[in-house]
């Protein structure tokens, strides 16, 4: 039953069989069809689970190739770090237990020919030479695999992927653990060639030999074919050669003492009495704070372009070569962390003090600031420093405002902007520090007005600027108040004319006073004498609430024309009066001529005629009947300015300015306080030399017009809390702007001897930390590493090798040199060499068996090499004939 059962059956099949068959030979072309699809049919069912990954690799691989780069970026390839035309997408596969991801890399645009030595060239494909790459790991946290066989199961099952898929992409399968980077890797380069990679690494002491350039060039040599008639006896290797040095930590202090190394030590007792010196002892900022030098160093790097040597002792040449002879250098500042930093606030400078002054003007807690008020010693230092009377009373230079009333400050040398100043390094700028600290302040200022001491750092002076804060306008007027309080003391019951100069006329009036000199080319109209400028009271001086209490005055009743006029009227009677005493024999017409040129009409017919009498007549203003002019002439008495009453009464107009400064509410004097000290502390860093970088210069008038924009609506406000966010916001472009300059003056100083270099760093960097400022267009995603190179040109190359100073006996690195190419005695930090042989396919080891009717030529063997005497990697691409 069984037999005949399984017969029955097997005679069923065959006769199936036989009808497939029939209805193949009626319509052959669609069994022809059938069968090519039952070929390409995977029966899963059968198929191993090494099969199915090779498959669903395949099928990955299979849709990148299909999509294309543009594509692949369309849908949310990522770009690499630190790589502007490198991009990645990633897909994970799983395998038994364990869970793989494939990464692909490729490029937008193809990279021109040897250009491995760029910058946005990525390490694999430097060690390989390489556009496009696979690699695939085990998803884990090292991210590695462990042992061979699975590296070699990874590799394969990769690699009859990308076959299968008519790929020629490389593939690399990372093996032992993370510190070696070791890769193996295959690629297949058509149906004849096939290229095989291998990297790894030497972590320890690397042999002498392999220090070298000889010992390189041989362990290249070595990777051939073992049998010596296979290559010529001079193999024509091509070279490349990338050589990377840092400066030395720069030592400030030992700059100004190594002429002393061969003379005697210094005492210990004199060592306290020389600090360290800092980098930026001479930079505007340094009275306040001592900053951390941005540029910590320079990279430089010297690139040899690719040459073709044939023996080893060559070599030894290139090893003791200058590094003057590299085709290019290119120069990467290495910056501080600081710099880079994301974060506001961590930086100390005039930024973070002033954050924490507009915090405690604004009302809101300070959470850095503490309560604790320094020692009276601290605060008797400060006002020492203020009041010191080494100090003029006209050091500093009022800089002209351009944005006029709209950031109302003082200048930065003057006595409350250095109160200002002070103040914000004092107490943590805590609120309660600032009112011990303003309290002594006013003290020391009332001692000045009742001992008639000069008041330091202020001008007594010129006329009262309107455009800087009351404070700093009261502080002037005081200054004015009391050089005029010892002018009346000293003059009293004393004769205060001024002598007259000695006069060539015989006519010359011997009561004649308070003449300021001859009026060139001007004579009297009745008398044949030469006319004298008198000595005239200066303008009164008024601070900007005085000019507001006489405008309300004179609203209030009325008469505004009037009121306002008086003061004319008496400032006009004073000059009369002077002219008078400096001229006796003067008529009011002779005044017209010296103080209001335009109202006299001149009728001599030649152009500056000196003729006697001068012709003309008053104009039809100062001819008319009642002419207040004339009445104001008559009434004056002819007195010279030394013996007329002040037009500004010193001592009232003082005790009002030390009554404004007892009674200053808080809220008033933080407002003005804050101006100050935004003003006064750009205007410090605006001194800095720096270049004249265009940039820098560009974004501080910014700087400026941002905060005279913010300050303004601050002026006159009693209660200002409502703008602690645009405070907030201005303390973060300060920040910004701050550190941009002195790294600006950094990087100035340390390439002073060229500076078109200088300059194209610092808009390297500029560019980098533009995004961070919120103000590029751009997105908001920047790279976290500044690495950007400069181009060094020939003519630069001294100064830039100025920056590797020689060594000195007691240096101790200078003792452990073990690798060539020194440039001034410092042997670089990394060497990376590229060795390559180059055939043409249709002769020589590579020629195909059967004759090819090309001339194109392959890279057979390829070695990448990386190192310093601790540290070694070698990456090496062998090319062969399958």
């Amino acid at each position: 039953m069984a037999s005949t059962s399984a017969a029955s059956s097997s005679s069923s099949k065959y006769a199936k069989h036989r009808r497939i068959g029939e209805e193949e030979e009626e319509e052959e072309e669609e069994a022809g069809e059938a069968e090519e699809e039952l070929e390409r049919f995977d029966d899963f069912t059968i198929a191993s689970s090494w099969e199915r990954f090779i498959s669903e690799i395949e099928a990955i691989c299979r849709q990148w190739l299909a999509d294309g780069p543009n594509i692949l970026t369309q849908k949310g390839a990522e770009s690499v770090p630190s790589f502007d035309n490198l991009y990645v997408v990633k897909r994970e596969l799983k395998h038994g237990k364990r869970v793989y991801c494939m990464e692909y890399h490729f490029m937008k645009s193809a990279k021109g020919k040897h250009s491995y030595w760029d910058d946005d060239t990525h390490s694999m494909q430097l060690s390989f030479g390489v556009y496009e790459f696979l690699i695939i790991a085990p998803l884990s946290a090292s991210g590695v695999v462990l042992d061979d066989p699975e590296s070699t199961k990874l590799l394969s099952s990769v690699a009859i992927a990308l076959s299968n898929c008519g790929s020629n992409w490389p593939a690399f399968v990372p093996v032992h653990d993370p510190s070696r980077k070791a890769y193996i890797g295959i690629q297949n380069l058509g149906t004849v060639f096939t290229r095989r990679f291998e990297a790894d690494r030497i972590g320890s002491q690397v042999p002498i030999r392999l220090m070298h350039l000889e010992g390189l060039h041989e362990l290249f040599l070595s990777k051939f074919v073992l049998s010596s008639t296979d290559f010529p006896a001079r193999v024509k290797v091509n070279f490349s050669m990338k050589l990377t040095y840092r400066t030395p930590e720069y030592d400030y202090y030992n700059e100004e003492t190594l002429v002393s190394e061969a003379n005697e030590s210094i005492a210990e007792s004199e060592v306290a009495n020389h600090p360290k010196k800092q980098w930026d002892d001479d930079c505007s900022w340094a009275e306040w704070y001592s900053a951390e030098d941005p540029v910590k160093g320079f990279e430089l790097t010297a690139i040899w372009g690719e040459r073709v040597f044939e023996e080893t002792l060559e070599m030894a040449e290139v090893e003791n070569a200058s590094s003057f002879d590299a085709d290019r250098w290119l120069l990467h500042p290495i910056v501080s962390p600081y710099m880079v930093d994301d974060s506001i606030g961590k930086f100390v400078g005039f930024a973070s003090q002033l954050q924490l002054l507009t915090a405690d003007t604004s009302g809101q807690e300070n959470s850095k600031s503490t309560v604790t008020v320094p020692p009276p010693s601290v605060v008797d230092r400060v006002m020492k420093d203020l009041f010191n009377d080494e100090v003029g009373n006209s050091n500093y230079v009022e800089a002209e405002n351009k944005y006029g009333r709209a950031m109302k400050g003082a200048p930065s040398d003057s006595l409350f902007a250095q109160f200002c100043l002070h103040a914000l390094w004092f107490g943590n700028c805590h609120i309660r520090a600032i009112a011990v600290l303003w309290i002594d302040f006013v003290r020391e200022i009332r001692w000045c007005w009742e001992e008639s001491e000069r008041l330091p750092r202020m001008k007594s002076t010129s006329s009262i600027n309107l455009c800087t804060c009351l404070i700093h306008q009261k502080l002037h007027m005081l200054a004015i108040c009391i050089e005029r309080k010892k002018s009346l003391s000293r003059e009293k019951g004393t004769d205060h004319a001024h002598e007259d100069g000695i006069s060539n006329s015989v006519a010359q009036n011997k009561t004649r006073k308070g003449s300021a000199g001859v009026v060139p080319s001007m004579m009297l109209l009745n008398t044949f004498q030469e006319m004298h400028a008198p000595y005239t009271q200066d303008a009164f001086l008024m601070t900007e609430d005085m000019h507001e209490e006489r405008l309300h005055a004179a609203e209030a009743f009325g008469n505004a024309v009037g009121l306002s006029g008086q003061l004319e009227r008496d400032v006009l009677s004073s000059d009369m009066s002077a002219f008078k005493a400096a001229n006796p024999d003067a008529v009011f017409e002779d005044f017209i001529r010296w103080h209001s040129p335009g109202d006299w009409v001149s009728e001599d017919r030649a152009e500056g005629s000196s003729g006697w009498p001068p012709k003309g007549r008053l104009s039809q203003r100062m001819s008319e009947h009642g002419n207040m002019w004339r009445k104001i002439w008559n009434d004056a008495p002819a007195l010279p300015v030394s013996e007329q009453k002040f037009l500004l009464d010193p001592i009232r107009e003082g005790e009002k300015v030390i009554h404004y400064l007892e009674t200053l509410r808080p809220q008033q004097l933080l407002e003005q306080m804050v101006c100050t000290a935004f003003k006064s502390s750009a205007d410090i860093l605006n001194r800095t030399t720096y270049g004249g970088f265009k940039l820098m210069k560009t974004k501080m008038d910014q700087l400026y017009a941002t905060l005279a924009s913010t300050l303004k609506s601050l002026q006159g406000k009693s209660d200002i809390s409502d703008l602690s966010d645009d405070l907030k916001r201005l303390c973060q472009v300060f920040e910004h702007i701050e550190k941009l300059l002195i790294l600006a003056a950094s990087v100035h100083r340390k390439l002073i001897d060229a500076p078109r270099l200088s300059q194209a760093i610092f808009a390297d960097y500029f560019n980098y930390y533009l995004p961070k400022m919120g103000t590029s267009l751009e997105s908001v995603c920047y790279e976290k590493e500044f690495t950007a190179k400069e181009k060094v040109g020939m003519h630069e190359r001294d100064a830039v090798s100025n920056l590797f100073p020689p060594p000195t006996a007691n240096q101790s690195w200078r003792k452990v040199l073990s690798m060539g190419n020194l440039l001034n005695g410092h042997e670089p930090i990394q060497r990376e060499i590229v060795f390559s042989v180059i055939e043409r396919i249709s002769n020589g080891h590579y020629s195909s068996p059967t004759p090819l009717s090309t001339d194109e030529q392959i890279e057979t063997h390829r070695m990448y090499i990386s190192g310093t005497s601790n540290d070694l990697w070698v990456a090496l691409s062998v090319t062969s004939w399958d």
